[in-house]
């Protein structure tokens, strides 16, 4: 268990956020972490699709309980929080 730096490039938002997750968080609570800086901010909800975690550069999914410790990131790499069906 330890504090863990990503970079959020949220879906529709114009700001890259640093946000600071948990090694033992799963990719879930990645997307919660991360939404809470972006959603009603600069961001409208869409309460009909659920948030997923994707690596920046390939758009590779991550498994929605896979921790951050499983991953393989880098400090301060750059995750892709959008918006999927399931």
């Amino acid at each position: 268990m330890a504090l863990f730096p990503i970079m959020s490039n949220f879906e529709r938002d114009f700001v890259v956020q640093l946000v600071p997750v948990d090694t033992e968080d799963t990719m879930d609570q990645v997307a919660e972490k991360c939404a809470y800086h972006s959603l009603n901010r600069r961001v409208v909800p869409r309460e009909d699709k659920v948030l997923r975690v994707r690596k920046h550069e390939t758009g590779e999914l991550y498994p929605r309980d896979m921790k951050v410790a499983d991953a393989g990131l880098r400090p301060t790499e750059t995750l892709d929080i959008v918006y999927m069906d399931s």
